[in-house]
C-alpha cells in the first residue's frame, strides 16, 4: 500500500512539474520583475471611438486592476520615492502596456502625457 501511495504522489508531482510551460514561467517572472519596479514599460490609454491618445506613462511601474474599470499605477520615480495614478476605463477606452526596457532609459525616468485635444497637451517629467 505504501508503494502505491508513493507511486501516485510521484506521478502527481511529475504531472505538476512537467505541465508548466516555459512561457508560463517567463510570463510570471516578467510580471514579478515589473511589480518590483525592475522593468521599464509604457502604458497608453486610447479613446477607441476616435483613436485619440488620452494618457501615456513611461517608467518603472506596477499595475493593479482595482475593479470598477479602474487601474492603479504605482511608479518608482527615485530612490524610495513613488507616485500613484488612477486610470478609469470606460466602454470607449482601452489601454496597451509595452515593455520598453530594451531601450536605454534612466531607471527613475517618469513621464506622464495627458493628451486630450480639448484641453491641450500636458507633460509631467522628472528630468531636470
Amino acid at each position: 500500500m505504501k508503494k502505491l501511495i508513493a507511486v501516485i504522489v510521484l506521478a502527481g508531482a511529475l504531472v505538476l512539474l512537467g505541465g508548466c510551460r516555459e512561457s508560463d514561467r517567463v510570463s510570471h517572472n516578467i510580471s514579478q520583475e515589473a511589480d518590483n519596479f525592475n522593468v521599464t514599460r509604457k502604458i497608453t490609454v486610447i479613446n477607441v471611438r476616435d483613436d485619440t491618445v488620452l494618457y501615456e506613462l513611461i517608467g518603472n511601474f506596477a499595475m493593479t486592476n482595482e475593479g470598477n474599470n479602474e487601474l492603479s499605477v504605482i511608479s518608482e520615480v527615485g530612490e524610495g520615492q513613488y507616485k500613484k495614478d488612477f486610470i478609469y476605463l470606460s466602454e470607449w477606452t482601452t489601454y496597451i502596456v509595452q515593455d520598453v526596457s530594451g531601450a536605454y532609459v534612466d531607471k527613475y525616468h517618469y513621464e506622464v502625457n495627458i493628451l486630450p485635444q480639448m484641453i491641450g497637451g500636458v507633460t509631467v517629467t522628472t528630468d531636470d
